[in-house]
């Protein structure tokens, strides 16, 4: 599972041919959580809320390089780090 950002203690990771609908995965520490790409709502999955804040903070300007990363990891490509 590559990991395509860290900050902050945050591990942002897509699966190579993950399930639909086209998400990223956030975790922190011993938690995680599945984000979908579209609206960026959590799937399932807990992270304390100001982590949750912080990925989405992240998360929302890079929308699209997100989805285009998610087309790379259905096809087995690797994703740009972002």
């Amino acid at each position: 599972m590559p990991t395509i950002a860290e900050f902050d203690g945050i591990r942002v990771l897509m699966y190579y041919r993950d399930h639909d609908p086209a998400h990223f995965h956030i975790e922190y520490g011993e938690t995680e959580a599945l984000v979908r790409i579209a609206d960026l709502s959590v799937i399932e999955g807990d992270v304390p809320a100001r982590i949750l804040r912080r990925a989405l903070e992240w998360a929302k300007p890079r929308q699209a390089a997100l989805a285009l990363n998610w087309v790379k990891c259905r096809n087995h490509a690797a994703p740009d780090r972002l």
